[in-house]
């Protein structure tokens, strides 16, 4: 071979070398595996007499070998080589090349050249794609941890708030601030105003500015209360949001939060839940002491009006209630035809006598009336009753009632005996057709007679002036004795004693006609007149009618 053509052949040997350094750039700069493969299979027929019969990337089908070079059998060539494609990565596939006869040795360099630079551009694409993965799902994760690390502030946070809600909700419940010191402290944790309804719809307490109105019993309150207690969260009652103070199944309160901007968030919401809680907690307390002061309260006055209290034991049970017993007191017995509810006349007397006489009492129902256990006034005792009536019928708005005023009890094992003496002077009060006022058993003067603890020489005198009349009521079944009693406490008005027996003027005339016949007693005489009014009236007070 001549100079010349020896010249030739290098220039293009080189010039296939560099061409494959340049190739190699393109390769390193593409990062998809298949384009790689895809631009040395086209390169192949440019380095010789050969092709490029298949590219195949590692793991997909049709691999001739695993991970190793050699000769494959492919259909119209003479010679055919797989070439393993290795990268810094590992085997990245194969490129197999053909061609009639087998190629000369720098033919074959340059295919082996071709397949080291295109499985260093594969295994760089595959690092490529690793780091680009990596570092996708490095950001992936810096924002799942970020989005952690805000979560969990939200939530530290949260807890924060929960732990001051309940510190400072646990402390108002230990101070004893009751509902009032609750409302001030849910309106200091939401800056919102705040309410304690009783579950009427009364205001029990206000913190904040402004005032919200009393929300009435009714239709409405009725269906709100259902649907707060069928929530698990508190409810949005237009301008408010209320949660129950609910201790077991009786609502016992309300706590509202007043937000007719709707600014309450979670937070507030939780601290209006904790602070319906303690609310629930408190009055389930006040509940508890008002049951248990009230039944002592009418424990004691049991034992007072029935004489089994002693003085000893008496006086200190009375303080721990609130009431000195080891004052003089007096035992009144109240009768009030006012029609009010169950509890007004108790709430009425109770207020009456903390203005009238400026002290508190002890009350107990009885089938007579309402009994209240009261000190003695200070001066003008007769004057302070008559006051005290006047007070209860304004509260009660009916000034259609009795009351009955027992002797003063120096100490409380007398309260028994005062006990009866205004039973008595009830019924002494009762007997006018006019009830309505006060009898003190101080006053009663001759009716002391009637009214004394023994009663015999009272129904002796009955049946010296009135024995014939009730022996002949008794055996004609006439009415004569209530006849004549009706008459004298009418003042011995015609109309009037007719009116309230609901008689004729005749009947009437003919019955007193019969009195004076049977009686043989001038019925309008000033002595006759005295002890016949006197026998019939402690004919009354004795049981004879009612």
């Amino acid at each position: 071979m001549t100079l010349p053509v020896q010249e030739a052949v290098l220039q293009t040997r080189i010039s296939q070398v560099t061409g494959l350094f340049g190739l190699s750039a393109l390769m390193f700069d593409r990062r998809d595996a298949r384009a790689i493969l895809d631009l040395a299979r086209e390169t192949v027929p440019s380095l010789g007499p050969f092709r490029a019969v298949a590219g195949v990337l590692a793991g997909e089908p049709g691999e001739p070998f695993d991970g190793g070079d050699g000769a494959v059998a492919v259909d119209g060539c003479g010679w055919a080589w797989a070439y393993a494609l290795r990268g810094g990565g590992g085997h990245a596939g194969y490129l197999v090349v053909g061609a009639a006869a087998e190629p000369s040795a720098h033919e074959q360099l340059l295919l082996r050249i071709l397949a080291r630079q295109t499985g260093a551009a594969l295994g760089s694409a595959a690092l490529h794609r690793r780091e680009l993965e990596t570092a996708t799902e490095l950001r992936r994760v810096t924002v799942e941890l970020a989005a952690a690390n805000a979560q969990l502030s939200a939530s530290v946070a949260d807890l924060e708030q929960r732990r001051r809600t309940h510190e400072v909700l646990t402390a108002v419940a230990a101070s004893g601030a009751g509902e009032r010191g609750i409302a001030e402290a849910v309106h200091d944790l939401t800056g919102l105003p705040v309410a304690v309804e009783d579950r009427f719809g009364n205001v029990r307490a206000w913190s904040g500015p402004g005032r919200t109105p009393a929300r009435r019993s009714g239709q409405r309150r009725d269906g709100l209360l259902a649907r707060a207690r069928a929530s698990t969260r508190p409810l949005r009652d237009r301008d408010r949001v209320i949660a129950l103070a609910q201790p077991r199944d009786e609502v016992l309160g309300v706590l509202v939060l007043v937000d007719p901007d709707r600014r309450a968030g979670e937070h507030q919401l939780v601290a209006l839940e904790e602070g319906a809680v303690v609310l629930a907690m408190e009055l389930a307390h006040l509940r508890a002491l008002a049951e248990t002061e009230l039944r002592l309260r009418r424990d004691l006055v049991d034992d007072l009006l029935s004489g089994t209290a002693d003085d000893e034991s008496a006086v200190p049970r009375a303080a721990a209630l609130g009431h000195d017993l080891a004052a003089p007191h007096h035992v009144l017995l109240v009768d009030w035809a006012s029609g009010a509810p169950d509890g007004a006349v108790e709430q009425a007397v109770e207020r009456a006598a903390g203005t009238v006489l400026r002290t508190h009492v002890l009350l107990a129902r009885r089938p007579g009336g309402l009994v209240a256990i009261v000190p003695r006034p200070a001066e003008d005792a007769a004057q302070r009753w008559r006051d005290l009536h006047a007070a209860v019928a304004r509260r009660l708005r009916s000034d259609d009632g009795s009351i009955g005023v027992g002797g003063v009890a120096l100490l409380p094992s007398q309260l028994a005996r005062s006990y009866d003496e205004a039973r008595r002077a009830l019924r002494i009060r009762q007997a006018p057709r006019v009830p309505a006022g006060v009898t003190s058993y101080e006053e009663l003067g001759v009716y002391k007679l009637l009214a004394g603890q023994d009663t015999g020489e009272a129904e002796h005198f009955v049946r010296e002036w009135l024995g014939v009349l009730l022996d002949y009521d008794a055996a004609n079944h006439t009415d004569l004795v209530r006849t004549l009693w009706q008459y004298y406490e009418c003042g011995g008005n015609y109309d009037g004693t007719a009116g309230a027996l609901v008689i004729h003027r005749s009947t009437l005339r003919y019955r007193l006609r019969r009195i004076r016949e049977l009686t043989g007693h001038d019925l309008n005489a000033v002595d006759s007149k005295l002890n016949l009014h006197v026998a019939t009236r402690a004919w009354h007070v004795l049981g004879g009618w009612s």
